[in-house]
């Protein structure tokens, strides 16, 4: 049984007018906004939209993780939708090493492989030692034999290239995310790619 103080701070998808997820914010946000006729939750079952009396008279059945007061019940909103806003924000993905492993899909860039997280490494375009940095232009995951091989070398000079050039990710909220924390429910609204990407990481 979750506790409501945790069941509070449990992240709810937002998706704007036009069905486009555009970030996170904790369930007690989601049900202020539901209060205050910002946003609509999203029945992920069959998409239907539900403000608050709605919500709560579905909740009344429902055996879902629940907020309870003397007078009402509401399960946590796993998806909300904008009523009015419309905007999709220019997020910009901070350099990680979830964030690259994300990017990267957990693929070896050199080779195509996808032997799990602990058999990839981070591999320096420029190494380190010869002032490449740690960005996302110089960065790709690489297997651990790719990056034997590869060794303090540029990929030119060790004849090796890569399978796509490593760039700046496609924002999607999974990446403000912790693995443990995306819903099943979230799988309708972010992409295939993105949401493969999730699985590996469990």
């Amino acid at each position: 049984m979750i506790s409501g103080a945790l069941l509070l701070e449990q992240p709810t998808l937002v998706l704007n007018r036009s069905w486009v997820p555009v970030f996170t914010i904790p369930v007690r946000k989601s049900i202020i906004w539901l209060c205050r006729d910002i946003a609509r939750v999203v029945d992920a079952k069959d998409y239907s939209l539900h403000d608050l009396h709605s919500w709560a008279d579905l909740s009344k059945y429902s055996e879902m993780p629940a907020l309870s007061s003397p007078s009402i019940r509401l399960v946590a909103p796993e998806v909300v939708k904008m009523v009015r806003y419309n905007n999709v924000p220019k997020n910009r993905v901070p350099f990680t090493r979830r964030a690259l492993f994300l990017r990267d899909r957990f693929t070896c860039q050199y080779c195509g492989a996808t032997p799990g997280a602990r058999e990839l490494t981070i591999d320096h375009l420029v190494p380190l030692s010869r002032g490449g940095r740690s960005n996302w232009d110089n960065c790709a995951l690489a297997c651990v034999p790719c990056n034997t091989r590869k060794s303090n070398r540029t990929p030119e000079e060790s004849g090796m290239s890569l399978k796509r050039k490593p760039d700046f990710p496609k924002w999607s909220p999974i990446y403000n995310v912790s693995p443990s924390r995306v819903l099943s429910s979230w799988q309708h609204f972010i992409s295939d790619a993105y949401w493969n990407v999730v699985l590996e990481e469990e």
